[in-house]
């Protein structure tokens, strides 16, 4: 059972990554019918949202795009930024979509913000308690204050799903009713916003499964 824990630990985060590289650059090298490219795109759906005040500026580093609530700007990588592909319009519609969950105050969104400075403070703290917990096993208790802390950094990372699902649902609309992509590439936008979703489910099912394997330390010694 361990080797197959390991397995899943070691094995979901790779291939997630490999699934989102190779889907983003296959579809990276076929040019949008649009011709618009990812900087173009973001300006586009963020206008007609109404969201004037949304700068969209070029970040530093591949598939580095992200959008920031607090300074409100819309960063995509050089290459999204720059050029014109299905991947570049997928990406660029997602990073939109959070900025439209923004606007209206969508509530995991909203949750994630708010929790996202002490789940960095208790999953840094969390593993001090979890080590000394684990190799002091007089000092059980303080492996289930370190357990305590994690599944706060654990419940940021399940709230980061459904942003990210709907950040995605929200970009799909948003360029199929603007007319940005066309019939036949929209399985090809889906492709590459479902491989991207990917790294995210993979990432919570490595730290959930790593969460109840410290539960189950945990409680078989106090039995």
């Amino acid at each position: 059972m361990f080797l197959v824990y390991l397995g899943i630990i070691i094995l979901l985060p790779l291939y997630a990554q490999f699934k989102v590289k190779s889907t983003y650059n296959k579809y990276a090298r076929i040019r949008s019918t649009s011709g618009m490219t990812g900087a173009e795109v973001a300006r586009m759906i963020l206008d007609h949202n109404g969201l004037h005040d949304v700068k969209v500026v070029e970040s530093k580093g591949f598939l580095s795009d992200h959008y920031n609530p607090i300074t409100k700007i819309v960063a995509l990588s050089p290459q999204n930024y720059h050029e014109a592909s299905v991947a570049g319009t997928a990406v660029a519609a997602h990073e939109v979509g959070h900025a439209i969950q923004d606007k209206e105050a969508y509530a995991f969104l909203r949750f994630r913000h708010r929790l996202a400075p002490v789940a960095n403070i208790t999953s840094n703290a969390s593993w001090i308690f979890i080590m000394i917990g684990l190799f002091v096993t007089s000092l059980n208790s303080l492996l289930g204050i370190g357990i305590l802390l994690m599944a706060v950094g654990v419940l940021f990372q399940i709230v980061t799903l459904p942003v990210e699902f709907n950040a995605s649902s929200r970009a799909m609309n948003q360029i199929v009713e603007l007319g940005i992509i066309r019939n036949e590439e929209e399985p090809h936008a889906k492709k590459v916003l479902s491989a991207a979703a990917m790294t995210y489910v993979a990432a919570t099912a490595v730290a959930v499964l790593e969460l109840l394997r410290l539960v189950l330390i945990f409680t078989n010694r106090d039995d």
